[in-house]
This record gives C-alpha cells, structure tokens and sequence, in this order.
C-alpha cells in the first residue's frame, strides 16, 4: 500500500533525516542511570543495534553531563539528550549528542521571573552552534501553564496545540528550522486528534508519534498500535516511540515492535478492528527509563494489572508512573494513581495525595482505594 506522507521539510539527526519523505525512524529511550555509563553504553548499543534512529538519554545533572561524554565516546548511535526542567543543561550536553528535546511546559520551574522566548533563544542558539537538533516535546501531562487557563478543563488538546504552535512560530522566527515537534498522550485518541489538527496548522513540520504512557504489553501496543494506524496511514508521521513498560533488558523490543507496526501498516495489514475498550479498565504506566529511581516500579506496574483483573470491566484509569518529574503531573487525570520514589510508592485519588507507603504495601491499598471506586460508582448507578 503506497502511503501518501506530509510534505514535511527535512530535519538532519547526526547520520539520519528525519521528514521530506525519509523512511520512519524509530526510536526508543534508555532506561539505565545515566551516570552508570557501562550500562547506558551497552543498552545505546543494544537498542541501535536492533535499529534505532535515535536513542534518547536524560540529562538532569552535571554528573550526568559528565557520564554522556564518555558514553558519546563509546558509540556511534544518533544520541538525544532530555532536558526535562533545566534548560540550561543544553550547554553542557549539545557537545556528545545529536539531538535536545524539551518540554515547553517544564520551561517555566527554573527562572521563573525570565521569559520562556529567552529560555527557547538560549536552547536554539546552543543547537545552532553545536549542529544539533530540537524536539519540541509537548505532554498532555505538563502541558504550558498559561495555555491551560485559555480552554475549558475537559479540552486538553487545543492547549497542547497552541504551545507548539506558539514555539514552532518562535523558532522560525529566529530563523531556527531544523527541529521536529511531538503531541503526546496516554489516550490513543486524543494523539490522533492532536495530531491531525496540529499537521493541518503546520504540515512542513516533522512530527515524532508517541503514546506517552502506553504500559505494559500486550495492552500498550495495542494502544500505540490503533494511534500509529491512524496517523501514518494518513501520511502523518516522521519518526515514533512505542513507549513500553519493560525490564532493561527487554528495551530494544520498542525498536521491533514500531517498525513491526510501519510495516503493516505499510503492507496494509492493519488492525484497527482491535478496539480499546473504552468501558473497561485502563491501566496506563510509563515507559521505564533512566529517571525510575526503584527499578521495583516495573514489577509493580505488572502486579497492579494482575491484582486489578477482577475489576477489567469497571470504567476506571490507574495510572503507574516510575519517577518524581513525571509522576505527580501525569497521574492528575486517572482515577487512581501511583508515582514511584527511591523507598515509597505515592498513592492517588486523582489530584488528591492519599500518602506514601513502602512498596512492599502499596498494592492492598490500591486495591482497598480500587474497592472503595467501584463501590462509588455502583451507588451512583442505582441512585
């Protein structure tokens, strides 16, 4: 089947293009600690050898910084560095990678008083020096704070809109262009739909696919799978991520499984016919990665999908998030929600904080905070 793709402009990342027609890249992010530099080197290596385009590594500190040199010197994978919330790290990190990613949303935690225009100029004008690249990462889970107050609450993705199309506008404007712009979230549904809108606003730029949070597998390639379809099939789509949560070991399978899925949707063996079931219980949790501070977070999330089997068809979200910058934000919207530190798990009711509780008691009380829902919405049927 001939898909017909965007007409994106092309963006350079180390030996690869990105948009303008090129193959797909997959990519995919480690989830070693990046100051353990045999590991991250021998998972860089193990994820490019599987196929990856790019590979993502997160920087949250100088020691960091200090670990990708070496690791840059170890490899020769496209690398890209994830700023998260300290955009000044660009500095220390445009030297070893490929690629930065930021989060428009997370420019505003450092600095507080100083305009993000000047935080986006400081990035760009470091890319420009160190011939790298720009992702602008927009997440519906931090998305920009003052475009969040322009919608109504239910309307999350015209937020996630205006923000990139606000940094796009800026960056063209200092005459940076080689950057490529993601619109993610934990709903399959509404990445298609943000997607959709945001190519028909700017179809020259590269887009990076993604469902941020899409969990374990079976369930998180389905979900990723009935977005990719959508999209690609369309002609939107540069490069992706399937955002798995998997042991370490097991990282180098989001590589297989995305251009597993470009290939049939290219083959036009598509499956869209596998609905996710909006009736029934949506356990979301994030891609493991090098900020997770208890690798426990991974077997947890698993333990979470079997404790809960006996309420799959309750219409209820539990969100299993592995770390601190993503998790408070990120579990805000399910019904559920647990964000994992180095000793406790932090467990949720939507934005509520029910407490901290050691891993080896987190699950009975999910599951008496699980009962406790069900209960709720049983009454609220009757009533």
């Amino acid at each position: 089947m001939k898909i017909k793709r965007n007409p994106t402009r092309a963006v350079r990342v180390g030996s690869i293009t990105i948009g303008d027609s090129n193959p797909i890249a997959v990519q995919s992010m480690c989830a070693t600690h990046t100051q353990d530099i045999d590991a991250t080197v021998a998972q860089v290596n193990d994820i490019a050898a599987a196929g990856a385009g790019v590979i993502r590594i997160a920087v949250d500190s100088e020691k960091d910084a200090t670990a990708l040199k070496e690791i840059r010197a170890q490899t020769q994978a496209n690398l890209s560095a994830d700023l998260q919330e300290y955009y000044r790290m660009a500095r220390l990190v445009a030297p070893y990678v490929d690629k930065i990613r930021y989060n428009p949303g997370h420019l505003y935690h450092h600095e507080r008083n100083k305009p993000w225009q000047d935080k986006v100029r400081f990035i760009a004008d470091v890319a420009l020096e160190r011939d790298c690249a720009l992702r602008v990462g927009v997440n519906s889970g931090s998305v920009d704070p003052s475009k969040e107050g322009k919608y109504p609450k239910e309307d999350s993705i015209s937020p996630m809109i205006d923000s990139a199309i606000e940094h796009c506008e800026f960056l063209d404007q200092l005459g940076f262009t080689r950057y490529v712009v993601s619109l993610k979230d934990s709903d399959p549904d509404k990445v298609v739909e943000v997607n959709k809108r945001f190519a028909e606003l700017r179809p020259d730029v590269p887009i990076h696919l993604g469902v941020t949070e899409a969990g374990l597998p079976p369930d998180g390639i389905i979900k990723t799978r009935i977005a990719f379809e959508q999209l690609i099939s369309r002609g939107i789509g540069d490069t992706l991520r399937v955002s798995l949560t998997l042991p370490n070991v097991r990282k180098k399978e989001e590589i297989s499984v995305g251009q597993q899925i470009i290939d049939d949707i290219n083959a036009g063996r598509v499956r869209s016919v596998v609905k996710f079931d909006r009736e029934a219980l949506n356990i979301i949790s994030c891609p493991s990665c090098s900020r997770v501070e208890n690798e426990a977070f991974i077997e947890l999330a698993q333990q979470v999908k079997e404790m809960s089997l006996y309420a799959a068809k309750q219409q209820i979200t539990i969100a299993v998030m592995g770390c601190r910058v993503n998790g408070p934000g990120e579990t805000d919207d399910a019904d559920l929600g647990l964000w994992c530190g180095p000793t406790h798990v932090n467990l949720k009711k939507g934005p509520q904080s029910l407490g901290a509780f050691p891993y080896d008691q987190i699950l009975p009380k999910l599951k008496s905070e699980l009962d406790v829902l069900i209960a709720e919405k049983s009454r609220r049927v009757t009533a």
